[in-house]
């Protein structure tokens, strides 16, 4: 079993769209802990802004497998599999932790390495999980979170917390926030 950390966007209806893929990780992975979201501007393109949370489960799935039951929750809320990387996108569901597992495989990079630059990536992952420590570089994500406010990580964001309304009890009964 492996505790995995995703991070999940969207900019396009983005309520909807991550209450939607909220609701398909749980159908799918089970319990699920969901950070608090919030909003930020987008990064690497002019657009709307996003909506931004972290969302952690256990599985026996393989990397593989796991990241193609992402894909499949992408298109599911919208998402062309052919969609241009910095584009508006009706949901993003990336990787960032695998267990403490360190892959360089193509489309399996983890620990993400965006991780500990990214305030809408890193904010939640300190949220969620304060104590985790990153297989790498040895600190807990409220460390690292803590260095990138003081200015030591990477690219800041204003972010500014948004409420999801509560998913149904019976979609999801372990989601939190």
């Amino acid at each position: 079993m492996a505790e995995v950390y995703v991070a999940a966007g969207s900019n396009i209806e983005p309520e909807r769209h991550l209450r939607r893929a909220l609701v398909e990780l749980a159908a799918t992975y089970g319990p699920l802990r969901v950070s608090p979201a919030y909003r930020n501007k987008a990064v690497g393109f002019a657009g709307d802004d996003f909506v931004n949370l972290a969302v952690a489960f256990t599985t026996e799935r393989s990397p593989e497998e796991v990241r193609a039951s992402l894909q499949e929750i992408e298109r599911h809320c919208g998402r062309p599999a052919d969609a241009p990387r910095w584009a508006p996108r009706s949901m993003d569901l990336d990787i960032l932790l695998f267990g403490d597992r360190v892959s360089q495989a193509p489309g399996l990079v983890f620990p993400r390495p965006d991780l500990v630059k990214r305030a809408y990536m890193l904010k939640p992952m300190a949220d969620i999980a304060p104590d985790l420590v990153h297989p790498t570089l040895g600190r807990t994500m409220r460390a690292l979170w803590e260095e990138f406010v003081a200015g030591s990580g990477g690219t800041p964001h204003e972010m500014v917390p948004v409420r999801l309304d509560p998913l149904p009890p019976d979609a999801a009964p372990a989601v939190d926030g």
